[in-house]
Parts: structure tokens; sequence; C-alpha cells
């Protein structure tokens, strides 16, 4: 049976019957969801990531909302800063990440850091933060 079929064949089991899968599937103790619809759709999921793969770390992030693609700057956007008398310019790129000096780099931490020498928060570095926001 494939994944997709395994997922498929969920439908119309009772929430007993969904725990009792969860279990054979190997994933441990199934979570404490009372509504059916729900665990068979986190059991579907489960399923299909095991056979396929998971979404990647970087749109987990994005997802939670942490490490935003270029700061909810759209692809291609360009992040200009002057340091010593020295501009920079920063390119988001697709699929995120930046490219500075023709390198790639996944975050504006380390790119602020290799301008400046210290450690800086890179979007801050960049005037991408307003004082006083986390």
């Amino acid at each position: 049976m494939t994944p997709d079929e395994a997922a498929r064949s969920l439908e119309g089991l009772s929430l007993q019957d969904l725990r009792k899968a969860w279990r054979q599937q190997g994933f441990g103790a199934p979570p404490k969801l009372r509504a059916p619809d729900l665990l068979r759709r986190c059991l579907a999921w489960r399923i299909q990531t095991r056979a396929y793969g998971g979404i990647s770390s970087a749109l987990r992030r994005r997802l939670r909302g942490e490490g935003r693609l270029g700061d909810g700057l759209e692809t291609g956007a360009r992040i200009v800063r002057e340091w010593a008398g020295v501009r920079h310019e920063v390119e988001v790129m697709e699929g995120g990440g930046y490219l500075y000096a023709g390198r790639r780099w996944t975050s504006l931490s380390p790119i602020a850091f290799e301008i400046t020498g210290t450690k800086w928060n890179g979007p801050a570095f960049f005037g991408l933060r307003q004082k006083g926001r986390a």
C-alpha cells in the first residue's frame, strides 16, 4: 500500500480506530485530540511525510514567523547600507537567502559581521527593524 493509499484508508475510521492506527504506524502515543477529522489529518500527514519527507526547516521557520524571507522583502529586492564610506548592497534571493559579494548567505547577520567585523543583528544593521522592536 502506498503512503497516499494508507492516508486515504483512514477515511471513516472512528476516533478509537485512528488512535490504534497511530500506534500501529509506530508514532508512539497518539495526541489527545477528540476530533476524529483532525486526528485523521494529523495521521495522514505523518504517514506521507515519513514517506516523502517533510517541509524544509527554512519553510518551517517562515510558517512560525521566524526568519521571514528578507524580513518581508520580495525576491529581487536590494538592501543597501553604507559603512565606513563603502556602499554595501545585498539582494534577496528566490527561495530564501541573500546574495552579497558574490556569495549566497542564509541570514543578514553574518553579512553584517562580514562588513563590520563585529556581531550585529542583521535586520537592525540594514535598517529593517525599528528601534525598540524585538
